[in-house]
């Protein structure tokens, strides 16, 4: 009769070696890093979008104002007279503060949405009679662009 040879008693594993969490903590690491960088663009983006809203919106009532009067406001001030209309002051942005500035003897403007808070901090967008539409700080840099930059740094 053969003999048989006895079996090593079964090893009870429990739990991870250190081979395999670190291997876990890599692969964590690795998409954490590609991922967080886009979110942090996507919330900006979202944020920006407050500025061409209202810039839009704005030259719209601008136009209409000077329909109307034939002019954009008296003084140094868009449409401040005793005619202007309830839009006439500048309406509380979450993310930018908004300047309007006459030029050509109240034959033109310039307004001016400047980030205040969040993400939206850096970025400096203005519109004028003519539509012009210019980014003059876009992620804290200087830059010279005749439209609203969103993402990336072309129109």
């Amino acid at each position: 009769m053969i003999k048989s040879l006895p079996h090593p008693a079964p090893r009870n594993h429990q739990g991870f070696t250190l081979v395999e969490l670190m291997i876990t903590v890599a692969i964590i690491g690795i998409l954490a890093s590609v991922a967080l960088p886009s979110y942090r663009d996507y919330v900006r983006r979202g944020q920006v979008i407050d500025a061409s809203t209202f810039l839009s919106d704005y030259r719209v009532k601008m136009e209409q104002y000077f329909q109307d009067n034939k002019n954009y406001g008296t003084g140094t001030s868009c449409v401040n007279g005793t005619n202007a209309p309830a839009w006439s002051s500048f309406s509380a942005s979450q993310y930018f503060t908004y300047a309007c500035t006459l030029r050509d003897s109240g034959q033109g403007y310039q307004i001016t949405a400047t980030g205040s808070s969040g993400a939206a901090i850096g970025h400096i967008y203005s519109v004028d009679e003519a539509n012009v539409r210019a980014t003059t700080r876009f992620r804290g840099d200087t830059v010279s662009k005749n439209c609203w930059l969103t993402k990336g740094d072309e129109c």
